[in-house]
């Protein structure tokens, strides 16, 4: 569900996030409008609204764990994570981790991609929101579920900072609750 569809209809803050999120037009390739947070990230009140509104909303769900999707969702997770007093576990893509850990393969519009976290990194009944910058398809939030519940973490909700439309309206993703703040912008091709 989109916040502005959950009690933050009208909310300055979320405008202030959507104006600060640059449009790149043809990056990385032909037809792809970029969707380029570190705009966000350099526009420290805009990135706070960000945080605050997601600590917001799970402040009271007893979040232990926020797992942040490799690379963008990283950006957010950790001060996600210190807010709500609960633990950040990445979730990276292959070979990026030292140790022993766990894999779940998925598919893409343009191929195949793997996630992979330590297993030791969550127990079996914490309480996980993953994080990411941009949901698409759902395909990476869904392998990130499947992954924790893996290791029979309870997957509380999937939280992105923008959405495209074709989610709108799907409040669920593989069970799982999906909260977003904005839309993009340059909705005129593909987006990334």
């Amino acid at each position: 569900m989109f916040a502005a569809e959950n009690g933050l209809k009208g909310d300055p803050r979320l405008e202030a996030i959507s104006a600060a999120i640059r449009v790149v037009p043809n990056f990385p390739k032909k037809g792809i409008m970029f969707q380029d947070i570190t705009t966000l990230l350099l526009d420290y009140k805009a990135f706070k609204h960000t945080i605050d509104i997601f600590v917001d909303r799970y402040k009271d769900m007893h979040v232990s764990v926020v797992a942040g999707v490799e690379a963008r969702g990283f950006m957010f997770g950790p001060s996600i994570a210190l807010a709500l007093g609960a633990k950040f576990v990445p979730l990276r893509k292959p070979g990026k981790l030292p140790g022993n850990v766990i894999s779940k393969s998925y598919d893409l519009e343009y191929g195949h991609d793997c996630l992979e976290m330590h297993v030791d990194a969550v127990k079996a009944g914490e309480r996980v929101i993953v994080i990411d910058d941009l949901v698409a398809t759902g395909g990476t939030l869904s392998a990130a579920i499947s992954l924790l519940e893996s290791v029979e973490a309870e997957v509380v909700e999937c939280a992105c900072v923008i959405g495209l439309p074709e989610v709108k309206g799907q409040h669920m993703l593989k069970g799982k609750p999906l909260y977003v703040l904005v839309e993009p912008s340059g909705l005129d091709d593909h987006l990334c």
